[in-house]
């Protein structure tokens, strides 16, 4: 059986054109039937889920709440002291996902602070996420960790799919996925083909960017045709996120989506 890749646009990065609220509409004129979005926590969430039902669009992904990106926070979960608010942002992200129908939450590890053991922040990741795994497991939401590069976030404390992966084991829940993001992925490892089939039944999501500059595909240097084709051909069912800045206008710069959607 051959699956056609299901894309989601990432109406935090496309149709900046628009407001939020406005977006979801924008996706589905774009002929796109589902969406993801970063953090939707400044907007009231029963407004967010209309716009999509209004827009005939389905949810499939958001962040929970990564702690004050003023303050430099890029996500809690690895964090020392912040235990308590990394469980209160779970409980706000399972209100959001449901009001939105959202099956899935993604969990930012965070920035590790200078000077501190990489083992005690793991530990406290791992505590973190077995208390959000359980939590979200009640609520019928799967939650995902992603590793992101260290050019993009320096002092991204999860950067690697090998790093997921022996987080994965030391949580021990199977509530717990990797979101695989190839943009991310390529700059630090690459091999994605063969690393996406090995990691295949840990992977609960994707996103994607062409590199080096976070555009849409055909603006960098991977090879997206072959490469859905290579993620369709190993059996991969699930979404993948459209998470890229686009060059100009984003419908304008869909060309390259139109045999998806």
């Amino acid at each position: 059986m051959r699956y056609v890749p299901r894309l989601a646009a990432n109406v935090s990065m496309l149709f900046a054109e628009a407001p939020f609220l406005e977006r979801f509409a924008a996706a589905a004129r774009a002929a796109f039937r589902y969406v993801e979005y970063q953090f939707p926590y400044e907007f009231d969430q029963d407004e967010v889920a209309a716009r999509a039902r209004q827009a005939g669009v389905e949810v499939v992904l958001h962040n929970l709440p990564a702690g004050d990106p003023a303050r430099g926070d890029r996500g809690i979960a690895c964090l020392p002291g912040r235990e308590q608010e990394f469980r209160e942002g779970v409980e706000r992200g399972i209100e959001y996902a449901r009001a939105a129908g959202c099956p899935r939450l993604n969990c930012l590890s965070g920035v590790a602070p200078p000077g501190m053991a990489r083992e005690q922040l793991r530990e406290i990741f791992v505590a973190n996420l077995g208390y959000a795994a359980g939590r979200l497991r009640a609520a019928g939401i799967r939650l995902l960790i992603e590793p992101i590069n260290p050019r993009t976030v320096p002092g991204f404390f999860l950067n690697t799919s090998r790093q997921a992966e022996e987080i994965l084991q030391a949580v021990g829940s199977d509530n717990l996925a990797i979101q695989y993001d190839l943009f991310h992925m390529q700059i630090v490892e690459g091999d994605l083909a063969r690393t996406m089939e090995r990691l295949l039944p840990k992977i609960g999501h994707m996103q994607l960017a062409d590199v080096p500059d976070r555009h849409e595909p055909g603006t960098g240097e991977i090879n997206f045709p072959w490469l859905l084709a290579e993620i369709d051909r190993i059996g991969y069912a699930g979404w993948i996120g459209c998470e890229y800045n686009p060059l100009g206008d984003t419908s304008a710069g869909l060309k390259w989506a139109k045999p998806y959607l």
